[in-house]
């Protein structure tokens, strides 16, 4: 490793190249000034190691960041005045108008919130009101606060290039911008990486479900890579992070700090039904129980819309009166009822045409209930008559792996069920793999792909489009929905 350092002093300039090729030794001071150099412009970065359970390390590192990262009036800070469009140097200079970017937020359970800024110029006091220029509201401070490990040491202020703590903010959040409403300056935010690693979750003992909701926004707060998703058509709630690991912390902190556990499992994949085929069907709702009776009767056919993006299209073609038109919204409704719950499996519907062109009434029994009702049994009916079949979520991949690495890459995607659209080299030694994959075969991806690429390997992915399963995938589906469906009914 000392070779390689002294390759990089010697890249720093032509005099310290020639030296090195001649075989002169670098003094120290020497070897300390090209590598603070190399830190600054990034080419390189230092890897200190160490352990915060016994301090070793510590003070080196500590060190190091004295000696080789570059101080803040070494680095341009710039943000944009509101008020002028202009961009605002703030440079870390005492004399220009207060202004501070919070770049973290923690919650602690016991002491509150706490909103780390960076003072990008002027003098911070503990008194001051500042405009929350992302919110576009004004924020009277209480106590101003430097970290000393995790605990917080009170001071009078801040001064330009300082990081500091307020407390107490809670409307302020992670990437805001903080200064004068006189002077609101806007600084960019951080960009934060997108989690693409997510399980399903429950609570371990059943009534922590509000504590463990309130611990995990709390933990969002701090954490923007955290994300929480209720899936409410397939009744699960989804914990997003960076990995793995990540999500583990998250289960541990859920139960050290807030006195609450949840189990990770496997998610449930949001798949889709629709039709392949026509059909045309009848449904009749007739109840008599002395008195007025219920009465609906319609003829409908259902067939493919063309559309996946839309649950339904309702149409209505009756002539002569034989379905009143005042029915026709309670046809929809039954409709729109069906739709969510699809017959095959449970799973919301989309693509489907229904087509309302005959049926009977009762002048005395019928009623919007009744022709609803009538509508669900021609629904279910024509539904399973038109050659139902489950649509699976499809997502579009690119996968960037070390050149060395993308043939295990691409046979794992084709074990997959993945269709590789495309590889483009960028240049670095790395390739971009572009596919398609199904969702029910990603889970766990980020696991795999850093056991095939030593950890080098990253990904991202977004929603493409649903595409209809293969027939072993949706025989399996139902089979699995109709147990839980059955164990559902046992409870």
């Amino acid at each position: 490793y000392r070779e390689i350092l002294l390759e990089s002093v010697a890249e720093t300039s032509e005099e310290f190249m020639d030296r090195y090729f001649e075989g002169d030794e670098f003094s120290v001071t020497e070897i300390s000034a090209a590598l603070a150099m190399n830190v600054q412009e990034g080419s390189i970065v230092p890897v200190c190691m160490g352990s915060t359970l016994d301090l070793r390390g510590v003070s080196n590192l500590l060190d190091d960041i004295c000696s080789y990262f570059p101080s803040p009036d070494k680095r341009a800070c710039n943000g944009i005045a509101q008020k002028t469009n202009e961009i605002f140097e703030a440079n870390y200079d005492f004399t220009k108008a207060k202004s501070a970017y919070v770049w973290k937020s923690i919650v602690d359970p016991f002491l509150g919130k706490y909103s780390l800024i960076k003072v990008c110029s002027g003098v911070i006091k503990s008194d001051d009101v500042l405009y929350n220029v992302e919110k576009g509201n004004e924020e009277k401070l209480n106590k101003l606060y430097v970290m000393e490990g995790s605990k917080p040491q009170e001071v009078a202020e801040l001064h330009a290039g300082d990081i500091g703590a307020i407390a107490k903010l809670n409307s302020v959040q992670t990437g805001d911008s903080l200064a004068t409403k006189a002077n609101p300056i806007l600084y960019p935010k951080t960009t934060i990486s997108t989690p693409y690693t997510y399980k399903r979750y429950k609570a371990v003992n059943k009534g922590d479900e509000d504590k463990i909701s309130q611990a995990l926004s709390k933990m969002m707060s701090e954490d923007l890579t955290l994300k929480v998703v209720n899936d409410s058509a397939n009744r699960q709630t989804l914990l997003y992070g960076m990995g793995d690991q990540h999500l583990d912390i998250v289960c541990s902190k859920l139960k050290e700090r807030y006195k609450v556990e949840i189990v990770l499992s496997k998610p449930k994949v949001p798949f889709r039904e629709t039709i392949r085929k026509n059909s045309d069907v009848e449904g009749k709702h007739k109840k008599q129980s002395g008195g007025h009776g219920q009465y609906g009767h319609v003829k409908m056919r259902f067939e493919p819309s063309g559309d996946l993006e839309t649950p339904y299209v309702f149409e209505q073609v009756v002539v002569g009166g034989a379905v009143p038109k005042n029915y026709f919204p309670a046809v929809e409704k039954g409709l729109q009822e069906c739709v969510q719950k699809g017959p095959l499996a449970s799973y919301p519907v989309v693509g489907v045409k229904a087509t309302l062109y005959d049926g009977s009434y009762h002048t005395v029994d019928s009623s919007e209930m009744a022709f609803k009702m009538a509508t669900i049994l021609a629904f279910k009916k024509g539904f399973m008559e038109a050659s139902p079949v489950l649509l699976e979520p499809i997502v579009s991949m690119n996968v960037t792996v070390p050149d060395k690495y993308t043939g295990d890459v691409m046979g794992d995607l084709n074990k997959r069920r993945g269709r590789v659209l495309g590889m483009n080299p960028d240049h670095n030694g790395n390739t971009v793999i572009e596919a398609d994959v199904p969702m029910l075969e990603i889970y766990g991806y980020s696991t795999d792909l850093r056991s095939m690429t030593g950890g080098s390997g990253n990904f991202s992915y977004e929603f493409a489009r649903y595409e209809q399963a293969p027939a072993d995938i949706q025989q399996k589906e139902i089979a699995a929905r109709a147990n839980q469906s059955e164990e559902e009914d046992d409870k």
